[in-house]
Parts: structure tokens; C-alpha cells; sequence
């Protein structure tokens, strides 16, 4: 243990951590017929939107079929735009397969649907060439944080929300950089306060150089969506400080009031023009999320812009030692940077799939939020995009001195003794980050309408249980 690297040890990752390899185990012991209080282990730890039952997008699985099996392009009865993708996908394959190595940085026909993908949704062009392919937009995430690992005097600081989603604290840890944490405002739906900013950069003086910042929108796990106006505001201070911007987007699909809309950072900074416009921003989007919720085909993108071009090439350099992403993968991101236009075989089925799925989570987003906010001790905020609540909730004092006892966090503490009654397994805010003082828990509204009522149904019981139980 001495003499391996520190930085893994103390690396966290809260969304996979002790909880979760107790539900593994719960559910291991179900399986072998063992009494337990409750019939099933709810696994509403994790974004996975297949897992808990959601139906995948026929035209992607239709494509990726073909794909992997060309021989069904002449024999099985699908529309004809699946047929010529899935054979436009092979055709920029080496060999005509999809088990070719691609390109390190992807498929440059897909990169290319990319660009135009964002250049539609933005008004603005984007060059295929910043474009990149990933195994999830966690990889790519990863490869841009890495750059920052050069200052031997002086750490380098990387800005962080608080909460935040734990990939930043872990790959933060693993490259030996310094998180710089700001806290969202709960109160005033998780938005972000430039007086927040400014406090959090100027403690972090004496102990870094702070040269990025992340921003995740919509919000995980708060499941918040910044306005126009707030994403301004975190434009002029990154400016002012001279920082990176990490633009996690990979929820732009999954927002829910009629009165809101995604918009991206990319958008929003040339529309402010210059020197705005010349800022260095990298965007991420990922197959994972949005309608699609292909997690484990591992497709993601990211584009780079105004990225200096040596430092690009340095990155690209890095990127190709890892050969290159999935080609399944990237044949599903290509599925979704270029669905079926309107007038094509597949559009009105693929539009009525994707029109269902969001419809779905927007309903189950009121749910939870309604029900947690109906249970004494708990207030949740409006569940406005992504795929999560993260609902504040009191612990009484005894509770409090029982975790303590248990040398575990009072937030943890809560969590395990729900898993072990209820068999529902969330993730405590600890492992995300929260005020001092204040106790949260992130639980996806991915399990399917009928078992997330009866999930929260047993939430309340549980609640009003523990309550009685510690006051």
C-alpha cells in the first residue's frame, strides 16, 4: 500500500461505493431464498435508464444491429433509412466492419454529424475537427482534466459545484489537483451566485492556482437548470479569472418545464461576443442520458472550442493511445447527433419513442418532488432537468450521536438503515457535497411509474418510522 500511488487511495466514488456493494449483496441474498423485509433491492443509486426498465429507442437498437451483424441488411424486414445508416456507419469502417479499430478520435463521418448537430442546436459553426468520440462523456472529461497536471510549485485548482457529480472529485483526485468547491444556492432552486464564486476562488489562493471551473447543466444531482442569464454570469467571472470552462451537458434533452429550455455554454458565449467568444470551453454529451439511455454502449463526444491548437494536438496526441472508442458506441451517438429527419420511414416512430420517454420523466420528476415534499422533515426543490432529486431531509440529534457510534456520517448512517429495512438503495449527499450542517441523499426517477410510487410509498414509511424511531 506504501508504495503504490496515493492519489488512488484516496480516490471516492460515491454512486459506486460501500452502499452499493451492500445492495449487490442484498440482492445476492434474495436470490438464495434469505428472509429479508422487503421482496427487492430498488437500485436508485445510478443514472441507468435501462436497468430500471426503460425501453431502448427502436431506430438506434435497429442500426446498431445491422451494424454488428451486416447480413441482416439484406434480409430483415426494417425501414430503408435504417438500412442505408447502419451501411454509411460500415462503409466508414475499416474493412467494412464494425470490429475495425476507427479512428482515435472517432469516425469522421460521425464527428462530422456531430458538428452539425451542435451547429443546429447553437445557430454557430462547428468544425468536425474539434470534435472528439468517446467511451462516455466521462472519458472525455477525464482527458481534458489531465491537461492541468503541470505546475510542480503549486497545485493546480480545478472549481467544482457543490454538490457535484463525483467523477470531478474522483478524477480531481486521481491527477493530483485541488477541488475548489462553490456552493449552488438551494434556496433559490440551486442556482449559481457570482458572490459564491468570488468567495470560493479567493480562499483558494494560498493553497492553488485555480484554472478551470466545471459547470454541470442540467444539474447532477440537483437536478436544476441554469438560466440564460446565470450562464452569463459564469461566463464574465471565468473570463475575469482566466479559467477553463467544463461544460457538462449531457442532460440537454431531459428538461422539463414548458418554460425552460437547455441552452448551451457554447451558444450563450457567442452570443456575447467578444472577448467572450474566444473563451476556451469543453462541452460533453453522452449516449447515457437525454431519451436514449444507452449506458452501457459507452458513446460520448466532446467538442473543444478555441482551444489552443498545440495544446489540442498534445491532447489528440494522448487520446490516440488509447486506440479509439467503441465503434458501437460512436454508431449510437451517430444515431442521435442525425435521428431520422421528418418525411424518412422511421421519423414518426422514433419522434413518438422519444416524445414518450421525456413525457414519462417529466411526470415522474413531479412525483418524486411532490412525495418528498409531503414527508415530515423533508424539503425537495422542483425537479427541473436531468434525472434526479436531492431532497433535504432533518436528522434527529439521537440519530446523529447513533452515526457517530457507527463512525459513519449521519447522511450514511440514514442511507444504510434504509437499504437494510427497505431494500431501496440511494447515495448519500455526503458523497456529493453539501452545506455543513445540512443532509441531503440524490435517488434517480428512472424506476418505472408504477415502482417508483410503491418506492416512495415505502420511502414515507421508512421516514415516519426513523423519525419515531430517533426523536
Amino acid at each position: 500500500m506504501e508504495s503504490m500511488n496515493q492519489n488512488i487511495v484516496k480516490l471516492q466514488y460515491a454512486v459506486r461505493g460501500p452502499l452499493v456493494t451492500r445492495a449487490l449483496q442484498l440482492e445476492a441474498e434474495l436470490a438464495k431464498g434469505s428472509k429479508k423485509p422487503f421482496k427487492q433491492v430498488i437500485k436508485a443509486n445510478l443514472g441507468d435508464c435501462h436497468a430500471m426498465g426503460q425501453t431502448p429507442i427502436t431506430f438506434i437498437r435497429q442500426v446498431l444491429a445491422l451494424v454488428i451483424y451486416p447480413d441482416l441488411i439484406s434480409c430483415i424486414n426494417v425501414p430503408d433509412d435504417v438500412k442505408k445508416r447502419a451501411q454509411d456507419i460500415l462503409n466508414a469502417c475499416g474493412g467494412k466492419s464494425a470490429g475495425a479499430y476507427t479512428g482515435s478520435h472517432g469516425i469522421d463521418m460521425i464527428r462530422k454529424n456531430v458538428a452539425n448537430y451542435i451547429k443546429n442546436r447553437d445557430g454557430y459553426d462547428s468544425d468536425f475537427n474539434n470534435i472528439c468520440l468517446s467511451g462516455g462523456a466521462s472519458a472525455a472529461i477525464k482527458y481534458v482534466m489531465e491537461l492541468f497536471c503541470n505546475n510542480p510549485c503549486k497545485k493546480s485548482g480545478v472549481m467544482i459545484p457543490i454538490p457535484q457529480y463525483p467523477l470531478y472529485s474522483a478524477s480531481i483526485a486521481q491527477f493530483g489537483l485541488e477541488p475548489v468547491g462553490y456552493y449552488l444556492d438551494e434556496d433559490n432552486n440551486w442556482a449559481l451566485d457570482v458572490s459564491e464564486l468570488q468567495r470560493a476562488i479567493k480562499e483558494a489562493e494560498s493553497r492553488c492556482q485555480v484554472r478551470a471551473i466545471v459547470v454541470i447543466n442540467p444539474g447532477n444531482p440537483t437536478g436544476s437548470v441554469l438560466s440564460p442569464d446565470n450562464v452569463k454570469t459564469i461566463i464574465k467571472f471565468a473570463k475575469e479569472h482566466n479559467l477553463f470552462i467544463f461544460a457538462d451537458e449531457v442532460y440537454q434533452d431531459n428538461v422539463y418545464p414548458s418554460d425552460m429550455k437547455f441552452v448551451s455554454f457554447k451558444k450563450v458565449m457567442m452570443e456575447m461576443g467578444s472577448p467572450f467568444s474566444e473563451m476556451e470551453v469543453a462541452s460533453f454529451m453522452s449516449l447515457s442520458k437525454g431519451y436514449m439511455g444507452e449506458c452501457g454502449l459507452r458513446g460520448g463526444w466532446m467538442e473543444l472550442v478555441n482551444m489552443d491548437k498545440d495544446v489540442q494536438a498534445h491532447l489528440f496526441k494522448a487520446i490516440s493511445s488509447n486506440l479509439c472508442p467503441t465503434s458501437l458506441g460512436q454508431a449510437g451517438m451517430d444515431c442521435v447527433a442525425k435521428p431520422p429527419a421528418p418525411g424518412e420511414p422511421s421519423h414518426e416512430r422514433w419522434l413518438g419513442e422519444k416524445s414518450a420517454v421525456l413525457a414519462s420523466l417529466k411526470s415522474r420528476a413531479k412525483l418524486a418532488a411532490d412525495a418528498f415534499n409531503a414527508m415530515p422533515g423533508f424539503k425537495c426543490n422542483e425537479v427541473r432537468g436531468a434525472m434526479y432529486a436531492f431532497p433535504r431531509f432533518e436528522i434527529p440529534k439521537k440519530a446523529i450521536e447513533e452515526a457517530k457510534k457507527q463512525n459513519k456520517a449521519a447522511d450514511v448512517f440514514y442511507a444504510f438503515k434504509l437499504l437494510e429495512e427497505t431494500g431501496i438503495c440511494v447515495v448519500a449527499g455526503s458523497g456529493f457535497g453539501q452545506k455543513p450542517g445540512t443532509y441531503h441523499f440524490r435517488t434517480t426517477i428512472l424506476p418505472q411509474p408504477k415502482l417508483l410510487k410503491e418506492m416512495l410509498d415505502i420511502f414515507k414509511n421508512f421516514q415516519e418510522k426513523f423519525l419515531k424511531e430517533f426523536s
